[in-house]
């Protein structure tokens, strides 16, 4: 019996597996340490930064992660932002800011929550918590 004949038996074959669906994207867009950006970024999905960006940068409903490496000249906009590198800007988050101990923010941070871990660097405002908007 042959080779072929003993796969078929077993209901095996040797032919090449099926290729990925297409649908197996990147989570996540990525800017990289040795990548330099000046405009205005925005993103419809997840979005990481490790190299050096300046202007602005809006990520809407999704999250923004910024490197340790990330050295970022602009207003961030997104749904969370963690923060591990410099940021000369405004930083406004519709869910929450995380500032690691490795990160700065020169400029206001407005977010319903926000966690500043020992060592991170804020110099601004910052507006955190639940809305207070009274009826009158």
């Amino acid at each position: 019996m042959s080779t072929a004949d003993t796969l078929r038996e077993r209901g095996q074959t040797d032919a090449a597996p099926a290729p990925k669906p297409l649908d197996e994207r990147r989570v996540t867009a990525w800017i990289g340490q040795g990548v330099v950006i000046e405009g205005r970024i925005t993103s419809a999905q997840d979005l990481r930064i490790d190299g050096k960006v300046e202007g602005t940068i809006e990520v809407g409903s999704h999250g923004l992660i910024l490197g340790a490496s990330a050295s970022v000249k602009a207003n961030l906009v997104a749904r969370s932002i963690l923060i591990s590198g410099a940021v000369i800007g405004n930083v406004t988050a519709t869910d929450r800011v995380d500032l690691q101990p490795t990160g700065s923010v020169v400029g206001d941070i407005n977010a319903p929550r926000l966690v500043i871990v020992d060592g991170a660097v804020v110099k601004g405002k910052v507006n955190a918590g639940p809305s207070t908007r009274r009826s009158t």
